[in-house]
């Protein structure tokens, strides 16, 4: 399944191009040198994951998410909000490893869910580190340092013991996200020199029929076919918006994954920060199109969609500049409050809390501060943030 990168209309794409391209440097540079970074990264993850499903016509509340995410739930967690999570999960996933991961072969399996039918290519980053100790020390071993035998099977057992921890991890998210456990395959998929998959087929579970899954549906075939189209567009050096722009619609019309179709809104993200438009957080781009009307998201004319698409990188730019505005603003009203404080005062250490997390419970000030629950409650009424529980017990504060 071909996507035809030729005919594109440079001349009516040009104007909001060097838009988009103008907003998205400010918001970079901008969150590059801010004082509340790591409270905006946070809100744009939670951000992006509720507008994620609000493209597929799920209603998901902010608060909700953050007090899940938290695990203090007010009600029963639905399968939307579960859902919801699956992408804040990833969108963090993605943005601590390089950038260059989310859209390698290595990446894509374990944003899938398929970590294990990588082989030692396929392994989680987490076992990196053991597998070269085990390494090193059989090489001492054979150089004939017998003092070091016992770390030698040490280091073996600890690489088993997180080679499990691992597979467990990985089968929890699996199984979070919403999909059935399958069997392993047998064959894993091959990565020729292009990067292209090769020799690819996914065995589904029993328990899944054509009920369920499409079963002629390729998502092996189609998502080689997609990032051909992302290798294309590498190899013809086109401005990174407009590679994103494509590289979206691409995913629109190819729809390589039958279940997991936000995911390439996020791939999308991911290649903004691959091709260095974007370093200092992963795009909130499902927030952007969700500005866009529908009606031109998914119009016929594959001019109009790209318009939509470069509209809604701006609006996503424009909003994360507001946040950012509105993060410094709050940052100095409650700074306003260590007037005529003691230096020993523990407020601005909450504070700073408060803008870090996008919410924070009494054990949480508690342990992060190393003072009482009862003088993290009194921190909270002084500095007069929001409650976003509405209970009376287990509560939890943020400037959401």
């Amino acid at each position: 399944m071909a996507y035809d990168l030729s005919k594109l209309a440079l001349n009516t794409l040009l104007g909001p191009l060097a838009r988009a391209e103008d907003l998205l440097a400010r918001l970079d540079e901008r969150v590059h040198k801010s004082p509340v970074r790591d409270g905006f990264v946070e809100r744009q993850h939670f951000a992006d994951a509720a507008a994620a499903l609000w493209l597929e016509g799920e209603l998901v509340h902010i608060e909700d998410l953050v007090l899940h995410d938290a695990h203090m739930d007010i009600r029963t967690p639905t399968h939307e909000l579960t859902r919801a999570h699956g992408v804040l999960r990833a969108r963090r996933r993605i943005l601590l490893h390089p950038p260059d991961w989310a859209l390698c072969r290595v990446g894509i399996l374990a944003l899938r869910g398929r970590e294990g039918q990588g082989g030692r290519d396929g392994a989680s980053p987490g076992r990196t580190g053991a597998e070269p100790a085990t390494a090193a020390a059989g090489a001492d071993e054979t150089a004939g340092e017998s003092g070091l035998a016992d770390e030698s099977e040490q280091a073996d057992a600890l690489a088993q013991e997180l080679a499990e921890i691992d597979a467990v991890l990985a089968r929890s998210s699996r199984l979070l996200a919403g999909e059935n456990l399958a069997p392993r395959a047998a064959d894993s998929p091959d990565v020729d020199a292009a990067g292209q998959w090769a020799n690819a087929r996914e065995v589904l579970p029993n328990s899944l029929g054509p009920l369920i899954r499409d079963l002629d549906w390729d998502e092996d075939q189609r998502l080689a076919d997609w990032l051909a189209v992302v290798d294309r567009l590498r190899d013809e050096n086109m401005p990174a918006v407009l590679a994103a722009a494509i590289a979206l619609d691409a995913w629109q019309d190819i729809e390589p994954l039958q279940h997991q179709h936000w995911l390439g809104n996020l791939l999308v993200a991911a290649l903004l920060r691959e091709r260095g438009k974007i370093g200092s957080h992963l795009f909130c781009l499902n927030a952007g199109l969700r500005t866009v009307p529908r009606e031109r998201r998914r119009a016929r004319n594959r001019t109009t969609r790209l318009l939509a698409v470069l509209d809604a990188f701006a609006e996503a730019a424009a909003a994360g500049l507001k946040e950012l505005d509105r993060l410094a603003l709050a940052k100095g009203q409650m700074e306003r409050r260590l007037r005529n404080r003691r230096k020993s005062s523990s407020l601005p250490a909450l504070i700073e809390l408060v803008l870090a997390r996008p919410v924070v419970s009494a054990g949480l000030i508690a342990a992060e501060l190393k003072v009482s629950q009862r003088a993290a409650l009194g921190l909270v009424a002084e500095l007069a943030v929001r409650e976003v529980t509405g209970r009376g017990r287990y509560r939890a504060w943020g400037i959401l």
